[in-house]
C-alpha cells in the first residue's frame, strides 16, 4: 500500500494541523524498513486512519502513488457558472458536478485581466510586476531572466510526471523546436474551429476586429476546436503511462470571442432582457479618469454601441451558449476520467485566466481592475481535497503552482510568489489574512480581501469598495475619511516590485509618466483632455 520512488516517498505522518504530510518530499527519502517507511511513520499513519480524521476527504490518503493531474483552463470565463451563481440562466451541469466533488474557491482572482500576463504568471509563479509581462506580447520565454525559469509543468515533469499539453495553456506557444523542453507531448493548438463565411454582427468600432463576432450559425459540434481538444484529451487518458503519473493540461478557447456555437446550444436560452446583467452592475459612477486608461482603445465594443446596434442581448446569449458548450466538453473529459477508473487518484484543477464584462461598467471585454475582470472560477477535486466545500477566502491563480507541487510531492522552486492552498482544501474556513492582488500594466493594482477591494492607479488615484454592502462596486469610498484606515491596511499589500514593460511589450500596454502626467496607450499619448474613445 505504501509507495516510494526517487521522486516521492509516500509515507505519511500526522502534522500538528491534523493533515498528513509527505515524508521526504524534495529530499532523500527516509527509508528504514523494507516497505520504505519508518516504523513511526507507519504507526502515525494508522493512527490517522483509525481516528477517522480523513473522513471528509474525497479519497483515502493511503492511495498508492502520486495522483494524476488534469489541469483545465478556460479562456475569458467569468462567474456565469452554476457554482458561482453569476447568472440565473447559466447552465453548467458538468462544472457543477466537479464542484460537488471538490472545493470551490468562490473568491479567486487572476494576477492580470489579460490572457498573456495572467497565464505567464500562473505558469511561472511570478507576478506581472516581477516579470514585466503586461501585454499580449512578449512571450515570457523571450526574456533572458525567464528563458530557463522552471514552469509549473516543468517542475512536475522533473518530479517524475509525464506532462502533456493541448489547447491554450500558454498564450504564445514556444517555437516547435523548443516545445520538447516544456512538456513531453505538445498536442493540438487552440482556436474557435469552423467560422462563418462572414461576420454575423455589424462592423464594430475601433477597427472592426475579426474576432468581435458572436451568434449561432450552422455547423457541427465536432467542427469546434474545443470539441476536438476534448477528444484528444480523452484519448490521452486512455494512453497514459503505466509507470508514472500523468499531468494532462487542456486549455479550452470558448467563451472567448468569437462566440459562435451550433444553433442547438442556443435553443434553451430566451431572447429577452433576462439575458442581461443586473442594472446595478452598469453603474460606472464618479470614478478616477485613469480607470478609462486601462481599456482606452480596444476592439471590444462599449455598452453604448451594443445598445445602439441591438447586440447586447445577442452577446450575452452567445456567451452563455458557448459556456454551456465548453461545459459539455469538460463533461466528456470528466466522464473519461471516471471510465478509466482514475477518479479516486486524479486531481482535477479547473480555472479561468480572467473574467469578462458583458455591459457592466459600460464596457465589454476585460482589462479592468474591478471584480468583473479579476474574479475567476477556481476549483479542485481529488485525493486530499474536501468534497462539497466552498472557500470564501481570497485566493490567487498564483497559488496554483505551489499547491500542485505540494499535493504532488514535487519540490517547489525558490522564489514562487504564491502559497499552497492545501490548508483550505482540507478546511475551507481556515483563516487567511493574505489578500488577492491583480495587476494591469505597470503600477496599477487591485487588492481584494474578503470584504474590500482597493484599486490603486499609477497616477495615485484610488477606488475602494465594500463588498459586504456593495457587491456590484457602485459606490467608491476612497475619498471618505472614515475609510482611511481600511485603505492604509490594503495599501500595505501593494506589490513593491513594479518592473517596466519587458522588451517587446505590445498590445494593450499602458505606461504613465508622473512628471508630465501623460499616459501612453499602445504608443499614443493620452492626456487629461483626450476624448474617451467610443
Amino acid at each position: 500500500m505504501l509507495y516510494c520512488t526517487d521522486a516521492w516517498c509516500r509515507c505519511l505522518t500526522l502534522r500538528a494541523s491534523g493533515w498528513p504530510a509527505v515524508v521526504g518530499r524534495g529530499k532523500s527519502p527516509r527509508v528504514t524498513s523494507s516497505a520504505g517507511c519508518s516504523l513511526s511513520s507507519v504507526l502515525w499513519f494508522w493512527a490517522f486512519c483509525a481516528c477517522g480524521l480523513g473522513s471528509g476527504l474525497t479519497s483515502t490518503v493511503a492511495k498508492a502513488g502520486p495522483p494524476h493531474v488534469v489541469l483545465i483552463a478556460i479562456d475569458d470565463l467569468n462567474d456565469w457558472i452554476g457554482p458561482l451563481g453569476g447568472h440565473p440562466l447559466a447552465h453548467t451541469p458538468n462544472i457543477d458536478r466537479l464542484a460537488r466533488r471538490g472545493t470551490v474557491f468562490a473568491n479567486a482572482h487572476c494576477q492580470a485581466p489579460l490572457c498573456n500576463p495572467s497565464r505567464s504568471s500562473l505558469l511561472t509563479g511570478l507576478r506581472p510586476g516581477s516579470t514585466g509581462v503586461y501585454g499580449l506580447a512578449p512571450s515570457f520565454r523571450t526574456l533572458p531572466a525567464l528563458a530557463r525559469h522552471p514552469t509549473l509543468l516543468q517542475s512536475l515533469r522533473q518530479a517524475g510526471y509525464r506532462t502533456e499539453l493541448g489547447g491554450k495553456i500558454f498564450h504564445q506557444a514556444p517555437v516547435p523546436q523548443e516545445r520538447d523542453a516544456e512538456v513531453d507531448l505538445w498536442g493540438p493548438g487552440f482556436g474557435p474551429g469552423k467560422q462563418p463565411a462572414a461576420k454575423l454582427i455589424p462592423p464594430t468600432p475601433m477597427g472592426n476586429h475579426p474576432a468581435m463576432d458572436w451568434g449561432p450559425f450552422p455547423h457541427a459540434d465536432a467542427d469546434k476546436g474545443d470539441y476536438q481538444l476534448a477528444t484528444w484529451a480523452c484519448e490521452r487518458l486512455k494512453l497514459r503511462p503505466a509507470d508514472r503519473p500523468l499531468l494532462l493540461a487542456a486549455g479550452f478557447f470558448l467563451p472567448h470571442v468569437p462566440c459562435h456555437a451550433p444553433p442547438a446550444w442556443f435553443a434553451r436560452l430566451p431572447t429577452d432582457d433576462t439575458l442581461l446583467p443586473p442594472a446595478a452592475t452598469l453603474v460606472r459612477g464618479e470614478l478616477p479618469r485613469f480607470s478609462w486608461y486601462l481599456h482606452w482603445n480596444l476592439p471590444e465594443p462599449r455598452l453604448k454601441w451594443l445598445r445602439e446596434h441591438d447586440q447586447w442581448r445577442n452577446l450575452c446569449r452567445s456567451y452563455l451558449a458557448c459556456t454551456t458548450f465548453v461545459d459539455a466538453q469538460i463533461g466528456r473529459l470528466l466522464d473519461a476520467i471516471d471510465e478509466q477508473g482514475l477518479t479516486d487518484n486524479t486531481l482535477v484543477v479547473l480555472f479561468s485566466d480572467h473574467g469578462f464584462h458583458l455591459g457592466e461598467k459600460q464596457i465589454s471585454g476585460k482589462n479592468t481592475l474591478w471584480e468583473r475582470s479579476t474574479r475567476v472560477p477556481l476549483m479542485m477535486a481529488g485525493p486530499g481535497v474536501a468534497a462539497g466545500a466552498v472557500c470564501q477566502r481570497p485566493v490567487e491563480l498564483l497559488d496554483v503552482y505551489p499547491t500542485l507541487c505540494d499535493l504532488c510531492g514535487a519540490p517547489a522552486p525558490a522564489g514562487l510568489e504564491g502559497v499552497s492552498l492545501r490548508p483550505w482544501l482540507v478546511d475551507a474556513n481556515a483563516a487567511r489574512t493574505r489578500p488577492a492582488i491583480t495587476t494591469h500594466n505597470r503600477g496599477n493594482h487591485a487588492v481584494r480581501s474578503e470584504r474590500w477591494r482597493l484599486i490603486a492607479y499609477a497616477d495615485g488615484s484610488e477606488e475602494l469598495y465594500d463588498h459586504a454592502s456593495d457587491p456590484h462596486e457602485t459606490r467608491n469610498l476612497a475619498g471618505l475619511p472614515d475609510y482611511a484606515e481600511v485603505r492604509a491596511e490594503h495599501r500595505r499589500w501593494l506589490p513593491q516590485i513594479n518592473l517596466p514593460p519587458a522588451p517587446g511589450s505590445a498590445h494593450r500596454v499602458l505606461t504613465y509618466d508622473p512628471e508630465t502626467d501623460l499616459a501612453t496607450w499602445e504608443g499614443t499619448a493620452v492626456s487629461r483632455e483626450s476624448p474617451i474613445p467610443e
